[in-house]
């Protein structure tokens, strides 16, 4: 702990020196006032002060001196006003609503106790993969940190649970510590997670986009963590032993058992024999359907999902009629002449629309002896009065439909290629599945259907219903607070306990947020006050930097920041600095966004607030030190800047999706 403390005090004595040396002393402006005022932010945080309210005092003060300059007699009633505008704008920021909702959900899930059984599960169904154990803890990760978004809790559970079954099967402790805390990140990148809504509510960007382009990202990362560990198991496998036989072990019912020694120990097979009623060993035939049932789930459920893309593929196209519409300001060309019997305007003289005549409209004149008389030409055929006509052009516009009505129905197309090529790829690898699928495999699918499903149903159902529009965030949200809430409920965890603790927690996770979003809303307003905004601003642009140089020195810049700042304090205190020089270089703020959240994994694995190694720390046996989990932690690091690298290449990792569903 010694070289810890040592190394963030030279980084504060770095600050305190840089501002000193920097500070134009003999000839201060407010300007220089606001760089003075973001250092001195910096240190006070890493002294151990509370952001929030470090944000606000430091804000409030420094707001004070520049109105002080202006307005001596005005200088505390602008401060205050200042503050209170700031507050309120940040109450009704409608974005921040989901952020306890989502709390609340992942504290259900994380009290309904689905974590080891998802481990457990995993780490069995993975049990012939290199690294079997480490690959299970990355997976368990990824889909609790998705549900959770909580990473202290993730780390802490995962350090409980994972950590002495890999300790116990001779994994060094390195790569353990390491998988934990890399694993337990993931849900601050992967949707839904708080940490996109606060940099969409800071930066002003569509959470729907941003959760739409971090899906992808967040399943690059976690895959490259997965072909890590199993590169690193392949080519040391002492770090990583493969696990024994004993610890492959999956004690099966006994009527499988006896199932298994009288028709075989495949699965599917061996339940169709049993159906018939001559090989059933006296095992009801509800509990054979039941477990029947379960086998056939895959075949099922690839049978409907082809069923779907095939009547999708093979829908007839039918073409919009077009033949009777007049393109908006063109009726004068379209519009027939007045021959064809359309009506015409009356006659203008020069002057315009005449008044009638002074002495007012006049009745005809009537007939003493026969009352009103017909007007001329009424005594015609009767036939021909009665008839009532269609104009020309209401005919024309009649026959299209009519024609169309009669005509044959389109034509379903034909499947394409791509469809009978998947078709049957996937044919095979259902064969192949059913040939290996025992019933010690089906024993641990029905563990991943109790555990692993229900946590992917929810997490899916959330995200899609935002991805694909269906729901605002904070609609999906609240739909997942009632999911956690029936899983618990599933589960049999549900109780006042559970809901008490669970609310406590979001209530005490949703005050900070949102203090730290007033801190945040009061410091940027008095930095800009200052003129401090303007000062880097022109700095950035005396530079003569092309995009790929600025987008190179933001993103070392935030990454030096995760060092002694946490994700939160970097994104409410220095994202209202960069936003603002992205037109100026013609960078996507929404991919800028992308960028900044895979940069900020970096923040919870670089040393020395590195708050998964404190997590980690809390719950590890007494033998496993604070420079181990460091040193583990390390290339994680290295693969999050690999990722990050990436993202800049390839730029359609992120923006693929959010062009696709939105454009």
């Amino acid at each position: 702990m010694r070289k810890e403390l040592y190394f963030g005090l030279a980084i504060m004595a770095v600050l305190v020196l840089g501002l000193i040396v920097i500070m134009p002393w003999g000839n201060m402006t407010n300007g220089h006032l606001g760089l003075l005022m973001l250092g001195l932010v910096v240190v006070a945080i890493m002294l151990g002060f509370p952001t929030a309210f470090t944000l606000m005092g430091m804000g409030m003060a420094f707001a004070f001196f520049a109105y002080y300059s202006r307005s001596p007699d005005l200088a505390l009633q602008q401060t205050l006003d200042l503050m209170v505008q700031r507050a309120f704008s940040v109450m009704t920021n409608d974005v921040l609503i989901s952020i306890p909702l989502f709390v609340f959900m992942g504290y259900l899930v994380e009290r309904a106790n689905l974590i080891e059984k998802l481990f457990r599960s995993l780490h069995l169904a993975l049990a012939r993969v290199p690294g079997s154990l480490a690959v299970a803890t990355l997976f368990t990760c990824a889909v609790f940190a998705t549900a959770t978004g909580i990473v202290g809790a993730v780390v802490t559970l995962m350090g409980l649970l994972a950590l002495p079954t890999m300790l116990k099967s001779g994994y060094d402790v390195r790569v353990s510590a390491g998988v934990i805390t890399a694993g337990g990140c993931l849900g601050i990148l992967i949707p839904p997670s708080v940490m996109l809504i606060v940099y969409g509510a800071t930066a002003g960007v569509s959470v729907v986009q941003l959760y739409a382009g971090a899906f992808f990202p967040g399943i690059m990362l976690a895959g490259l963590y997965i072909l890590y560990v199993v590169m690193l198991a392949k080519l040391k496998p002492h770090l990583m032993p493969p696990l024994t036989a004993e610890q492959r072990f999956v004690p099966l019912p006994g009527f499988m058992e006896r199932l298994q020694s009288a028709n075989g120990a495949r699965a599917l097979p061996s339940l169709l024999r049993a159906v018939k009623g001559s090989r059933n060993l006296d095992v009801p035939s509800g509990q054979i359907l039941r477990h029947l049932a379960i086998v056939l789930m895959p075949l099922i459920f690839f049978s409907a999902l082809m069923l779907i893309i095939y009547r999708g593929t093979t829908a007839p196209i039918v073409a919009d009629e077009t033949a009777g519409l007049v393109e908006m300001g063109k009726e004068d060309q379209a519009s027939p002449t007045s021959a064809a019997g359309d009506l015409q305007e009356p006659p203008k003289s020069a002057d315009g629309v005449q008044e009638p005549p002074k002495d007012g409209v006049q009745e005809p004149p009537v007939e003493k002896s026969e009352g009103v008389s017909e007007p001329p030409g009424a005594s015609k055929d009767v036939a021909a009065k009665e008839a009532v006509q269609e104009p020309p052009t209401a005919l024309a516009k009649a026959a299209p439909a009519a024609g169309e009505a009669s005509g044959p129905p389109p034509e379903a197309r034909a499947a394409p290629t791509w469809f009978w090529t998947m078709l049957g790829i996937g044919g095979l690898l259902l064969l192949a599945f059913y040939a290996v699928f025992t019933f010690t495999r089906l024993e641990v699918f029905k563990m991943l259907l109790s555990s692993f499903f229900p946590l992917a149903f929810m997490i899916l159902a959330v995200l899609g219903t935002i991805v694909f529009g269906l729901a605002t965030p904070t609609e999906a949200a609240a739909v997942g607070s009632i999911g956690g809430l029936l899983l618990a409920a599933a589960y049999r965890q549900l109780n006042m306990t559970v809901l008490q603790e669970s609310v406590f927690l979001t209530a005490k996770t949703s005050a900070m947020v949102c203090w730290l979003f007033v801190g945040s809303s009061i410091f940027s307003a008095a930095f800009a006050l200052l003129g401090g905004q303007e000062i880097i601003e022109n700095w950035v642009m005396s530079l003569g930097l092309t995009k790929v140089q600025f987008l190179v020195l933001s993103q070392v810049i935030i990454f030096l920041l995760g060092w002694p700042l946490e994700w939160t304090e970097i994104i409410v205190i220095f994202m209202p600095i960069f936003i603002p020089l992205l037109d100026n270089f013609g960078v996507d703020p929404l991919f800028f966004g992308l960028l900044v959240a895979l940069n900020l994994q970096t923040a919870f694995l670089s040393p020395p607030v590195a708050m998964a190694a404190f997590y980690l720390k809390g719950v590890a046996p007494p033998h496993v030190t604070l420079n181990q989990i460091f040193a583990g932690m390390i290339p994680f690091m290295c693969i999050q800047v690999i990722a990050l690298v990436l993202l800049y290449v390839f730029p359609e990792i992120g923006m693929w999706l959010p062009e696709v569903l939105y454009k």
